[in-house]
């Protein structure tokens, strides 16, 4: 039925599990992966016909992988279906459609037009090989995501601060349970922007 296996890059567990759960019982062989350097290699040794990959994930994120499968000629070709739950202004989805990505879908996942986008992609035929966006343009445009998606980190966090001492004792658990993935998905967006930034400056140097 198909050319190779579907590749999912997500590193939230529950959600992996569900994708996988989901493809296989539609018949679909599944490889999987819990950031984007181990999706580059798979991507690279294991052949997918088609990735699908959540965008803020650690050590390499969804955007970054997608740029570096476009910079390699052996994987510019592979369809790249992005998931996400935090990078879901108009601004996101322009620039994951900019990186050559076929499909852009919201989490919560809607399990049938989830199963239908993935079948539409994997029949559609011989994949187009995208070119990947120039580096300047890349980090630019990466630059300012991060710095979207920190803002409303920073906004998000403070909200549940001062929510939590409001709540009654039974819900606080899960709203503090939201304030810690919310700081660590800050810290994760600001390790990233600092070596954006650290990119940028060298770029911005070898020009002189």
């Amino acid at each position: 039925m198909t050319q190779g296996p579907i590749l999912v890059v997500e590193d939230v567990p529950n959600v992996l599990e569900l994708l996988e759960v989901t493809l296989r019982f539609k018949g679909y062989q599944v490889i999987s992966a819990r950031n984007g350097l181990e999706g580059l290699e798979k991507a690279q040794t294991g052949n997918p016909a088609m990735i699908i990959t959540d965008i803020l994930m650690p050590k390499l994120d969804g955007f970054a992988f997608v740029q570096k499968l476009r910079e390699d000629p052996k994987t510019r070709g592979i369809p790249v279906v992005f998931l996400s739950a935090t990078y879901v202004t108009p601004e996101d989805r322009g620039f994951a459609m900019s990186l050559g990505a076929a499909r852009f879908i919201e989490k919560p996942i809607d399990t049938e037009e989830f199963l239908l986008t993935v079948a539409e992609i994997m029949t559609q035929g011989p994949p187009t090989s995208p070119e990947p966006l120039n580096s300047l343009a890349f980090y630019q445009g990466y630059r300012e995501r991060l710095e979207q998606k920190l803002r409303h980190k920073h906004t998000q966090i403070q909200r549940i601060e001062r929510l939590i001492p409001t709540l009654p004792e039974e819900q606080r658990p899960a709203f503090k349970t939201m304030f810690e993935t919310s700081v660590a998905d800050r810290e994760n967006i600001r390790a990233e922007l600092q070596e954006i930034y650290r990119i940028l400056e060298e770029m911005k140097g070898s020009k002189k």
